[in-house]
């Protein structure tokens, strides 16, 4: 019997299935949910209870096992089977999550925090994003292209909210709950009325060790109406900067990225970026609410423009990473501008670009670095764009810095 059978049976033992024709289904389940969560931790149960028999194996062998489907198992959806591994009890999802990499180090992505991880330093991970404009929702999915049978792997979603004076991008783990109350809230990205310039905020703090704020301007909900367990804070963690075509000259868009949450040494040879571990701790309903629940003010809108989030500091005492266009130069024969895209982009647009670091003389920063690009975007069809993203940007920051090219600028074409 391969791993991936044992560890589906596994699955279905624990959920009480016992029932071995149901395989197709738990195989199908990914394509269904369109997300993949550890299985949370119990309460104060007995060993038994809480564990099940699958704890009763000896360490070594389950660290043999859970290490070999680790490998084997290296792409979507046969990685799904990781996760099931991580959803038996509790002493496999630790060992688990010992075994699995960042996407940093090992290039894949597994769990839902790899979506705010660093993506790998030498090869991009390629994504996509699919619009629909019935719907103003946009899917990040991952891969090269879109398949034929639609059972490509969500990553992230966002759906646009028009308001009088600016328009919000919000982004959630899955497709069908855009709530910023749902515990599948992942952030947001918001615009001025112009549209030049767009604000990312983060659900959580992009480093384990940040201080949650406890100002009455991060609270997004009355406590009232949220549940205690949901984490109901903001950080600006980016800004996202177009330049104004006051001339109305033709040519690409010209943006500038400031990552307020990434320093500029994580670049530099040796240079480390945020990397969080999990996401926020639940709120413990057995303790009392966060300082930014505990006052009984009326209840605040989170679509005021008034609100301003706190701002997420850079880790250390360094500038924060800007990013910025790489200039493209234009084709005589063609008469358009153009950048390489190494065949990920086939349709000319003018939200197409690629973003490389802004950095000057005293960062000490190599020239290989400064050449490389962080993050590209291209059309590659009616709805259909390509996202491809590196090292030190997460998947969230690189979508919702994609997302930004969505929103109409007439100021900036």
């Amino acid at each position: 019997m391969s791993f991936k059978s044992i560890v589906r049976e596994l699955k279905e033992m624990k959920d009480g299935i016992g029932n071995i024709s149901r395989r197709g289904v738990e195989g199908k389940h990914w394509r269904r949910r369109t997300r993949s969560y550890i299985a949370p931790d119990q309460g104060p149960l007995s060993g038994a209870l809480q564990q099940g028999q699958w704890a009763n194996l000896p360490p070594e062998l389950l660290l043999d096992i859970i290490q070999r489907v680790e490998e084997s198992e290296t792409s979507w959806p046969a990685r799904n089977v990781v996760v099931f591994c991580a959803s038996v009890c509790r002493s496999w999802r630790e060992i688990t999550k010992e075994i699995v990499k960042t996407p940093e180090e090992c290039g894949r992505l597994t769990f839902p925090i790899s979506l705010k991880q660093p993506g790998p330093r030498d090869s991009p991970i390629q994504c996509f994003i699919r619009r629909d404009r019935a719907t103003s929702t946009y899917l990040l999915y991952f891969g090269l292209t879109p398949s034929e049978g639609q059972s490509d792997k969500l990553l992230l979603a966002a759906r646009r909210i028009r308001r009088p004076t600016s328009t919000d991008f919000v982004i959630s783990l899955v497709a069908d709950d855009f709530s910023r109350a749902s515990n599948t809230y992942v952030g947001k990205l918001r615009s001025n009325f112009l549209g030049t310039k767009f604000t990312i905020y983060d659900s959580q703090p992009p480093y384990d060790t940040a201080v949650q704020p406890n100002s009455r301007s991060s609270r997004r909900f009355h406590s009232k109406q949220v549940s205690p367990r949901v984490p109901a804070c903001n950080y600006s963690v980016a800004t996202i900067s177009y330049e104004l075509n006051v001339l109305r000259t033709r040519g690409p868009r010209r943006m500038q990225c400031t990552m307020h949450s990434i320093p500029i040494s994580s670049i530099q040879e040796g240079g480390t970026a945020p990397t969080p571990t999990s996401f926020p701790q639940p709120f413990d309903e057995q303790f009392s609410p966060s300082p930014c629940l505990r006052k009984k003010d009326p209840v605040t809108d989170i679509c005021s423009t008034s609100l301003s989030e706190p701002l997420v500091p850079v880790q250390g005492s360094g500038d924060p990473l800007i990013l910025k266009n790489k200039a493209p130069r234009w084709h005589e024969h063609l008469q358009c501008w153009c950048l390489n895209f190494r065949g990920r982009v086939t349709v000319a647009s003018v939200k197409n670009f690629q973003l490389v670091a802004s950095v000057e003389p005293s960062h000490n920063v190599s020239a290989v670095e400064q050449d490389k690009v962080i993050l590209q975007f291209g059309k590659i069809g009616k709805d259909i764009f390509t996202m491809d993203y590196r090292y030190p940007l997460s998947a969230f920051q690189a979508f919702a810095i994609c997302l930004s090219s969505f929103d109409t600028k007439p100021a900036c074409e």
